[in-house]
């Protein structure tokens, strides 16, 4: 072995010198072949380090670093504004919207000008520009596959009415604005009818992803309320971008006349995406349906589908966006493989390109030239004609219809979010120069408020119409029933803690409620998907409660903020206990992690913000990840964390008492033996038991109601066999710090372990 390992060192020696050897040959051999060439030789003025400056300054305005570094600049700033939105209850599109915004001329090139003019000089907008078209042609492919059209063809009927209502209403309303705003703010030579149907279209149109992610954190999407309006929301999407595929052919043409062959041409372009691209996509969806996952011809059939739609529609004059949806709506409906193509698909255009988007747009808007008080009453004329003829419209419509005005008003509200849509039909409209400056950024101002006031307004007409009913909660009718709520985030937990839940519970009968609660990020579910999805998560759970012959509530959420949501229903539940599993940060003990607040997914700003505030410590190594954390620190009821190593039931169970504080898990014991008839051993770590009168009696209490499964010991070596030997630790969450932090041995052979926190 030795020799092996002194052989390949001389090996490695030989081969380095010798070669090296041959190459200083060859340089020097090659410098004679220098003669009669002319070689220039470059010459540097100046020192070493002033060469090095001139460098490094030519290297950082070169346009490939320049757009890497706008690239990282915008992601962090639409990642911090839309986690700041979400902390307010607010869509995160708003806060990257705003980024676009703060990165602009509008707050950055005022304060900050020449730093602005360093990130975003002109001549690197054209980069900045295409890379952003390209992520909202991969954005409106995702739309286009996010709408379920089999629903919109069963259940379209007044949907489809509040639908066209809702666009036909405001759009008119949009053409009657323009009336009187055309002659101070439409840009030279543009004709009325070009302007009035930009700024109609504009009026009308709904952002289905942002209406599609509001219902389903509000869990509105089993209702009939939700089915409306997201059939509303899709066949107002399909509707509009047909309207302004027109209006584009139109405004390009000059009249109408002169466009009827555009809009023949975009005619024929769908009719054959219908009845011959969708076919054949469908055939391969087939072939695809049963497997895990797609292979790379495939997905290159697919992604040639999208470019080539988008191409032709932007050759026909409709524009490339269009031919994008067009894309997305005829693929094959199966909700796995739609899912499976957006997973490649969803990531790189939502989470890179698409915030270039908004900064774009954020350069091209001018807030500052709103700088007279008449432009700002024109700003919110335009608001207010905006949100009566989406609000108002639809509501109206809704209600005439026979919807009470509760649901009509909440429709009403929905289908008012603009969102990132509006954006893109305003971006349109400034690129054919049919808008202005001064317009634009006034339009800008009109989406962001709109999209803002889509929370604030469902609030409040949720308290206007709150009912007696709705007052108390779901889960206060009887106070004198235990009631144990378990979060898990997937199908596996959700079993095991239901089966920890039924060991503490099993023989109160009707004096117990069990309610399982999946609470799941948002982003990573479409609407075509949830029932789908939210029964998969839920099967494992379902499973187990018929094993167990125990009732369970199911209970999903759809959340953008999962601690919070989780810490919320918690408190307001009524809740006896709250079992969740003991999650693992990605980052978790390492020093990039404790500096920058890492959890598994992103940067947390609310951990990076406790730290500078002196409430949490970037070198203190939690016993707990940053999920478990937060929800221990919220929760006002006991709260039971599972460290699993293959639970199946709490037979045996050891309970070690470090110290007084402590004894509050000898009630938790109690449950055990009178529900599981649960083997009980009880250590005295520290010898206090043994000298308190109160805990010996409410051991000697327990043994008298259930004999011999209750033992105390005062001095016992934990021996690894002992604790093999046992099927459940409950341990108190102070004293679980103290076996993180003294590295117990203990550790590495401890069965499954509840650490059950008292508030």
């Amino acid at each position: 072995m030795s020799l092996a390992k002194y052989r390949n060192i001389i090996f490695y020696i030989v081969t380095v010198a010798v070669f090296s050897c041959l190459m200083y040959w060859f340089l020097i051999q090659g410098q004679t072949l220098e003669a009669g060439e002319k070689i220039i030789i470059k010459t540097h003025n100046g020192s070493t380090w002033e060469n090095f400056l001139e460098s490094f300054q030519t290297n950082l305005h070169h346009p490939l670093a320049l757009l890497l570094s706008q690239i990282v600049t915008i992601i962090l700033a639409a990642r911090l504004l839309g986690w700041i939105c979400i902390k307010i209850k607010q869509p995160s599109v708003i806060g990257e919207m705003i980024a676009g915004i703060i990165l602009g001329p509008s707050l950055l090139g005022i304060y900050f000008p020449e730093f602005s003019a360093f990130l975003f000089p002109k001549e690197s907008l054209g980069n900045l520009q295409f890379l952003s078209q390209i992520g909202l042609i991969l954005f409106m492919y995702i739309v286009g596959m996010e709408l379920d059209l089999s629903v919109l063809r069963k259940k379209a009927h007044d949907a489809v009415v509040i639908s066209h209502a809702s666009i036909i209403i405001p759009f008119a309303l949009g053409i009657g604005l323009s009336y009187f705003i055309y002659q101070e703010f439409a840009p030279e030579g543009v004709q009325f009818t070009s302007f009035a149907l930009f700024i109609a279209i504009a009026m009308s149109i709904t952002a289905f992803p942002v209406l599609a992610r509001i219902v389903q954190e509000r869990n509105l999407q089993k209702t009939k309320l939700g089915t409306i309006v997201i059939t509303c929301a899709a066949a107002d999407d399909i509707t509009a971008w047909c309207i302004l595929a027109a209006v584009i052919a139109i405004v390009k043409a000059g009249s109408f006349t002169s466009s009827i062959y555009v809009i023949l041409m975009a005619i024929g372009y769908v009719f054959l995406m219908i009845k011959l691209v969708r076919p054949f996509l469908k055939r391969i969806g087939d072939l695809q349906a049963e497997k895990s996952a797609i292979n790379k011809p495939m997905v290159a059939i697919f992604f040639l589908t999208l470019i080539l739609s988008a191409y032709a529609t932007e050759v026909i004059g409709i524009h490339a966006l269009f031919g994008a949806f067009m894309a997305g709506a005829i693929m094959p409906e199966n909700a796995k493989f739609r899912s499976l193509f957006i997973d490649k698909v969803e990531d790189v255009a939502l989470v890179l390109l698409l915030p270039l988007f908004f900064v774009f747009t954020g350069l091209r808007t001018q807030i500052g030239l709103l700088n007279e008080s008449h432009l700002w009453i024109t700003a919110g004329g335009i608001i207010l004609v905006a949100v009566v003829g989406k609000f108002a419209g639809s509501a109206l419509t809704a209600k005439f219809l026979g919807i009470n005005w509760k649901e009509s008003l909440t429709i009403g509200a929905l289908m008012n979010t603009r969102g990132l849509m509006e954006l893109i039909v305003l971006n349109i409209g400034y690129d054919l120069g049919v808008l202005s400056p001064e317009i634009f950024a006034m339009m800008v101002i009109m989406a962001l408020f709109t999209t803002f006031m889509t929370g604030p307004a469902l609030d409040l007409i949720n308290y206007i119409f709150k009912s007696k009913n709705d007052e108390h909660d779901i889960n206060s009718d009887n106070d004198s029933k235990y009631r144990v709520l378990l979060s898990f985030d997937n199908p596996e937990s959700g079993s095991t803690l239901l089966k920890l839940a039924n060991d503490f519970t099993h023989k109160m009968n009707g004096n117990k409620s069990i309610t399982a609660m999946n609470i799941a990020p948002v982003d990573e579910m479409h609407t075509y998907e949830i029932n789908e999805y939210e029964n998969d998560q839920f099967k494992n759970v379902i499973e187990t409660s018929n094993d167990l012959n125990i009732e369970v509530t199911t209970l999903f959420k759809a959340s953008t903020d999962i601690e919070s949501d989780l810490t919320s229903i918690s408190n307001k539940g009524n809740y006896d206990l709250l079992l969740i599993m003991l999650g693992k940060s990605m980052y978790e003990g390492s020093l990039l992690g404790r500096l920058l607040g890492f959890t598994t997914k992103i940067i947390n700003p609310e951990k990076l913000l406790n730290t500078v505030k002196g409430k949490s410590y970037i070198f203190n190594n939690s016993p707990f990840d940053d999920f478990t954390l937060q929800i221990l620190d919220k929760t006002n009821i006991p709260v039971g964390v599972l460290v699993d190593k293959g639970f199946c039931s709490a037979e045996k169970v050891f309970i070690p008492i470090f110290n007084l504080s402590d004894f509050y898990l000898l009630e938790y014991a109690k449950r055990l033996i009178n529900n599981n008839n649960s083997q009980i051993i009880i250590l005295d770590v520290a010898g206090q038991i043994r000298n308190n009168i109160e805990v010996k009696e409410l051991i000697r209490s327990i043994e008298q109601v259930a004999p011999n499964h209750i033992t105390l010991y005062n001095e016992k070596k934990i021996e690894k066999e002992f604790l093999n030997s046992q099927d459940l630790m409950l341990i108190s969450k102070k004293s679980w710090r103290g076996l993180i932090d003294s590295k117990s041995l203990w550790l590495s052979d401890i069965p499954s372990t509840l650490i059950i926190s008292n508030p």
